[in-house]
């Protein structure tokens, strides 16, 4: 199982982007799947998480600017990022539980990560 994470890149405090992460190999399903950030010489930390059914959490210093989302047909998870502030200058990373068998237990991936740059 591999996941590809992809939309980072440099944007001005107040702007916006949308992060994607397609996960693609041996998946029967997905449970839970999570953005995480990792700022330099900062751990990394869960920015936001969606369980299969749509159920959302969010990081405090998140809430009311990032939205998560999933497309379970596609295996694909979503995090639109808006009013944006240098703060939230990382590496993103994307997460999820999978099962490649009806019967297997649930293995957690990781992404490669995705660079947000956001500008004063």
């Amino acid at each position: 199982v591999q996941l590809q994470a992809s939309g980072g890149g440099l944007v001005q405090a107040g702007g916006s982007l949308r992060l994607s992460c397609a996960a693609s190999g041996s998946i029967f399903s997905i449970n839970a799947m999570r953005w995480y950030r990792q700022a330099l010489g900062k751990q990394r930390e869960l920015v936001a998480s969606v369980t299969r059914s749509g159920s959302t959490n969010y990081a405090n210093s998140v809430k009311g600017r990032f939205t998560i989302s999933r497309d379970n047909v596609k295996n694909t998870v979503y995090l639109q990022m808006t009013s944006l502030k240098p703060d939230d200058t990382a590496v993103y990373y994307c997460n999820a539980d999978v099962s490649s068998r009806p019967t297997s237990f649930l293995v957690n991936y990781w992404g490669q990560g995705t660079l947000v740059t956001v500008s004063s």
